[in-house]
């Protein structure tokens, strides 16, 4: 069984409810259809039924909860805790009413007060509108200082990492983490690792460096992000830096690390920056024909995803199933 079959079957064992808020998007309506049919998750969908209906003609959405937001018996509750929560940021509660008409607002708030168990969006928002509601409402998890992304990264017949499954981080998020930012890094992409695919991580900081052999303010961020992401998880199997060839390759790892935790095996892999992270993840996907699920939100108090608005409805079943599957995790 693949990765994505087995996440798809964790989401089945336990149907979770999920938000998709861009009810005016074909592609979106579509994977709604296919989740619903497949028992993957039940949906919410923010719109007006009239109009998701008159959109989904064709398609079976009758499981469908859809809820319009400003017509909602919540919206009022919605809007008094969004002013509660950003009163520090000079949030009234006019501005609060017209930003809870917004479904990216509305849904993260569901999520925020557990009425729908994650948020799934990004098929017709950018990026920058999709995170914006989400960091004001729903925040990082407690002791974790930066939101982030990753890739789940499947690599047929290749004998590193879990079989060929690796996690990558961040590839999609910080252009140039701090060590603590970095270091938080490290620690979501492990919790993602065992929430997600079920293995034990083993991450591996990433340098152009092994344990001194050169000296670069770069490598000494990555040897600070090791020592703080060893304070925050002690229990965690992490070494750095290294260089991906001894992180991999365990004959490698013998001769530049000898005595690593990780050396040889590693299965979550940590880049220093953005550039390093975006470039290896489509170099993976294109050389080794991999495939790259992603970017995945991680490090948020409650799962939120976002979506490439390239995306096909395929896609978004599949980031339904993974955002299912961290929510049994909460």
């Amino acid at each position: 069984m693949g990765v994505m079959e087995s996440i798809i079957s964790k989401a089945k064992s336990c149907k979770k409810r999920i938000v998709l808020p861009e009810s005016n998007d074909d592609r979106t309506l579509k994977a709604a259809e296919i989740v619903m049919r497949e028992g993957i998750a039940d949906i919410i969908l923010l719109g007006k039924k009239e109009e998701i209906y008159k959109k989904a003609a064709g398609l079976d959405i009758a499981a469908a909860t859809i809820i319009e937001p400003e017509g909602s018996d919540k919206f009022d509750l919605y809007v008094d805790q969004l002013v509660e929560l950003r009163k520090h940021k000079g949030m009234t509660p006019d501005k609060a009413r017209e930003l809870m008409k917004n479904p990216l607002y509305y849904g993260s708030m569901m999520v925020k007060l557990g009425d729908a168990d994650g948020m799934v969006a990004g098929a017709v928002h950018s990026t920058p509108d999709v995170w914006r509601p989400v960091l004001q409402i729903i925040k990082t998890m407690p002791g974790i200082s930066v939101a982030s992304s990753c890739f789940l990264i499947e690599v047929p017949d290749c004998p590193y990492g879990e079989n060929g499954v690796f996690i990558y981080a961040d590839c999609g998020l910080n252009p140039n983490p701090t060590a603590e930012e970095l270091a938080a890094i490290a620690v979501s992409a492990a919790r993602t690792a065992k929430v997600l695919v079920g293995m034990e991580p083993r991450v591996a900081m990433l340098s152009f460096s092994t344990k001194g052999s050169a000296e670069h303010e770069s490598v000494d961020k990555v040897r600070e992000a090791t020592r703080i992401a060893k304070e925050m998880m002690p229990d965690l199997l992490i070494d750095g830096e290294l260089q991906v060839d001894a992180a991999l390759d365990m004959e490698v790892a013998k001769k530049k690390c000898p005595g690593s935790p990780v050396g040889g095996r590693a299965n979550v892999l940590i880049f220093p920056d953005l550039n390093a992270g975006n470039i290896a993840y489509k170099l993976t996907q294109r050389l080794a024909k991999a495939m790259a699920l992603g970017p995945l939100s991680q490090g948020l108090a409650k799962p939120v995803n976002d979506l490439s608005r390239g995306c096909s409805a395929e896609d978004i079943v599949n980031v339904v199933a993974i955002t299912a599957v961290e929510a049994q995790q909460q």
